[in-house]
This record gives structure tokens, C-alpha cells and sequence, in this order.
């Protein structure tokens, strides 16, 4: 299914979710001009190069985890052992992808009774406590490994290794047009806000400002550069919940 990206136009919200208008989708996702250069394209092609390599290569030596990160699942909640992830990927497309399943599986319906305790600011729910969460969901979120099934998206080129984490459809519908501009580039599975705290961070705005960053300063070495900042921040779990 297509998202918002077909239309020519995309609404325009006050902080209130008012509606003011609508904005251009092509000035809305607009690019530096130094991505179109010939220089940026060989970075881009570079980047989609090492996206495939990288998530080839990472799906063959992981995938004696999958299995056995399956079988636990399985035994401490039951099926399914993916969750289907509603996702929004560049131009505002709506995606498909999956990871390993962390909470319980009526977790979705149950969110409504927890919507207090949320503990980041905007549109996205975080809890460090989750009652939802599974004890085998813990330690996969601890350490990041209930996002190894994305790597297919990353293989399939609805994501990248690097980039401004995808947003959920709903919370896509929220967005402010400026906002919405961290959508000019692929989703990824790391990005700045991932190596700077990560669900530490509290403010909605702050990890919105961290993705433009990232697209404006945008380079083959930055994402370098947050790959590998993003090994030990893994390790250590840091602002995993």
C-alpha cells in the first residue's frame, strides 16, 4: 500500500493538531542540493551498496539467532513470534516491516490503559516499565536484537542500516509538515538519536531535530561514523526499553 507520498499536497498542523492548510509534498521532503550533485549520488549509490552488503552478510551469520531467538519466544509467550511493524518510509510511503515479537501478544489493544505513563513527549509511546513486555522481550530490546528481522527490509531497500528511525502510521498522521521532513530520506536501522541517548531522550523534539541534523550534515563518513558508535551503544543496552 502507498502512503501519503501520492498526494500532491500534505496537511499542515498547528501543535494543537489544528488544521491550517496543506503544504507541498515536494518542499516538505526537499533535499540539499549537494545530495543531487554528482559527488552525492556516488555517496547514495555507496551507501545502497554497503545497505546490501551489510544486511546480506548479516542475515547469513545470524541465522542460527533467529532460530534460537524464536524458539524462546515461543516457549515464554507463545506465537507469534514476529510482530508486524505499520511503518511510514521515505516520501511518507507506508511499509511492512517485522521484528522479533517483545510483548504480549495483545499488547496493542492494552496501550490505551497505559497512555498516562507515558514517558516520552509527542506522538510516540515509550515506558521504560512496560508491564506489556515479555521477560525473553527484555533482554531482546536490551540489546537490540528484536530488530534483526529488519535487516530484510535493509536487503529490500525499504530501510537502511543508517537513517532517521521509522516512524509508526498514526504517529505519522500527527506530524507537523516540518516534522514530516525527516521522511526525505530511507528509514534506517541506527541514526544520531540512536547513538545519543536513544529512548533517554524525552523529548519528541529534540529526537526530531537530531533527524534533520542528520540529513543536513549527511555524508558517507556520519554514517560510518554512527555504525560504528552504534556497537557499543548496543552492548551496554544504553536507553533500551
Amino acid at each position: 500500500m502507498r502512503g501519503p507520498d501520492v498526494h500532491p499536497h500534505i496537511p499542515l498542523l498547528s501543535e494543537s493538531g489544528a488544521l491550517r492548510g496543506t503544504v507541498d509534498a515536494d518542499s516538505v521532503y526537499a533535499l540539499p542540493s549537494r545530495y543531487h550533485s554528482l559527488f552525492g549520488t556516488s555517496q547514495l549509490f555507496l551507501k545502497r551498496s554497503i545497505d546490501v552488503m551489510g544486511a546480506g552478510l548479516g542475515m547469513v551469520l545470524f541465522a542460527p539467532l533467529y532460530g534460537v531467538i524464536a524458539l524462546l519466544i515461543i516457549l515464554d509467550s507463545g506465537l507469534p513470534v514476529l510482530f508486524r511493524w505499520n511503518v511510514v518510509g521515505v516520501r511518507g510511503k507506508y511499509l511492512t516491516s517485522y521484528k522479533f515479537r517483545t510483548m504480549v501478544p495483545d499488547a496493542e489493544a492494552r496501550q490505551g490503559e497505559l497512555s498516562k505513563e507515558n514517558e516520552m513527549s509527542g506522538p510516540v509511546f515509550k515506558m521504560r516499565r512496560d508491564p506489556r513486555v515479555t521477560r525473553v522481550g527484555r533482554v531482546l530490546r536490551r540489546y537490540s536484537l528484536d530488530e534483526l528481522p529488519q535487516l530484510w527490509s535493509v536487503f529490500k531497500g525499504d530501510m537502511s542500516l543508517v537513517g532517521p528511525r521509522p516512524l509508526r502510521q498514526h504517529e505519522f498522521e500527527v506530524l507537523t509538515a516540518a516534522q514530516r521532513a525527516r521522511f526525505a530520506v530511507t528509514p534506517g536501522l541506527t541514526c544520531l538519536w540512536q547513538v545519543s541517548g536513544r529512548s533517554d531522550i524525552r523529548s519528541f523534539d529534540e529526537w526530531m531535530r537530531l533527524d534533520r541534523q542528520y540529513i543536513e550534515s549527511w555524508s558517507l563518513w556520519l554514517d560510518l561514523l554512527i555504525l560504528a558508535r552504534t556497537v557499543p551503544v548496543v552492548a551496554r543496552g544504553r536507553g533500551a526499553y
